[in-house]
């Protein structure tokens, strides 16, 4: 078959969605499939064999002035003026813009394609699509009403209140165009779940494929000496989403039984914000350091070095750091926040979400049991290999594409 692959920010730094487009674009190559990948910026990092088609839009969030970044051209665009008239009124357009621009590109070129594969854009350009006939998969990773009322119930600034609900406005578009669509693809039967609630879509609608793992990439490295005090996460440290804070109030916890304990973050917390201060607030910074844009390479060295991962998130639709983590033979504790029960399985230790205390005993228990530590490793890593692989994906995937084509 011949893809096309739509991602309206898709590198792999600015969130998961990157990531889903970087190895599901490979693995249906593997797969024996032709895949382009539409993107706008920030571009993917893909393989030599998948094509990329770039849709610029005005990448306003990377711009020092988003002010000064309107042009005399872009006044010529009802979509360019849109995107940044939003941008400066505290919105997040870059949802409905992409679809705007892939529904102009795809008007000409979508016939030459024999699935269209958006991941979750959900807009109304995204929509029109359908309407013309071609066929459609649409990924939802979760629905980000989770990510808002998470945030909203983090945040007490009536003025931030605002911001947060005006930034957000584009779930309204969102939910609206998931009840339109004929076939939606998830990652987790939490997720599939979720969706249906969330945006009011029937379940017999959604169809699970769950993500993967490259175990190619992310492997145990035995010739590299494990510390005996280091804790691991991958969040984006500010995001209330991620479980940050209870975390940072465990590593407290734990340090003062043992001194030693250090914790390295796979992310990048902003100045000044609420990491940062709860960091400062416990004294912290000595035995925190934060690691941000590093190949996947480093980040497997990492956990190869690490004692444990901990994954505290108050919501996943899949859980990829913990499976990642897993597939590198490192030992799990994880939240039971939306699907990472599903992921980790009984191949980890899992404690409620938002809960220190419970985080801290559970990393605890591990740390004075060697045995214990060994036992989640070897399971984490069987785990992964029987049930989350990309080539399993891919392998899904083919079959719900050919059954929308069939349809």
């Amino acid at each position: 078959m011949h893809i096309a692959l739509l991602g309206y920010r898709s590198n792999p730094f600015s969130g998961g969605q990157g990531i889903y487009i970087k190895y599901v674009s490979r693995a249906l190559v593997a797969h024996g499939h032709r895949v382009d990948v539409i993107s706008a910026e920030p571009y993917p990092h893909l393989d030599d064999n998948v094509k990329l088609i770039k849709l610029p839009g005005l990448n306003l969030y990377a711009s020092k002035n988003p002010t000064a970044a309107l042009k005399l051209k872009h006044l010529a665009s009802a979509t360019d003026f849109f995107e940044w008239a939003s941008v400066l009124s505290g919105g997040f357009p870059e949802p409905f813009t992409f679809g705007q621009r892939v529904y102009k590109y795809l008007k000409q070129q979508g016939k030459k394609y024999d699935i269209i594969h958006d991941n979750q854009c959900l807009s109304p350009g995204i929509l029109q699509l359908q309407k013309m006939g071609l066929p459609l998969v649409t990924t939802i990773h979760h629905p980000i009403t989770h990510d808002r009322d998470i945030a909203l119930a983090h945040e007490d600034h009536w003025g931030m209140r605002l911001l947060l609900k005006r930034w957000h406005y584009f779930l309204t578009m969102q939910a609206k165009v998931a009840r339109a669509l004929t076939h939606i693809v998830t990652v987790s039967e939490q997720a599939k779940l979720d969706i249906a609630v969330a945006f009011n879509v029937p379940q017999q609608r959604i169809h699970v494929v769950p993500n993967g793992v490259d175990t190619n990439e992310f492997k145990p490295m035995p010739e590299i000496e494990r510390s005996p005090h280091q804790l691991i996460t991958t969040a984006s440290a500010d995001q209330p989403l991620k479980g940050t804070p209870h975390l940072i109030s465990a590593f407290a916890m734990l340090r003062a039984k043992f001194p030693q304990l250090r914790l390295t973050f796979i992310g990048k917390p902003k100045p000044g914000g609420v990491t940062q201060q709860l960091i400062d607030k416990h004294h912290l910074a000595p035995w925190i350091e934060f690691c941000h844009g590093i190949t996947t390479a480093e980040l497997v060295r990492l956990y190869a070095k690490a004692t444990i991962a901990v994954v505290p998130s108050q919501y996943e639709g899949f859980g990829l750091p913990a499976a990642e983590a897993m597939a590198c033979a490192i030992p799990v504790v994880a939240s039971n926040g939306g699907a990472l029960p599903e992921v980790v399985g009984n191949a980890g230790i899992i404690v409620p979400k938002g809960d220190a205390t419970a985080l801290a005993g559970a990393i605890e228990s591990l740390l004075t049991d060697s045995a214990a530590r060994q036992h989640y490793a070897v399971l984490g890593q069987q785990r992964i290999s029987e049930h989350f692989q990309w080539s399993k994906s891919a392998s899904a995937l083919s079959d719900y594409y050919q059954q929308v084509i069939t349809r």
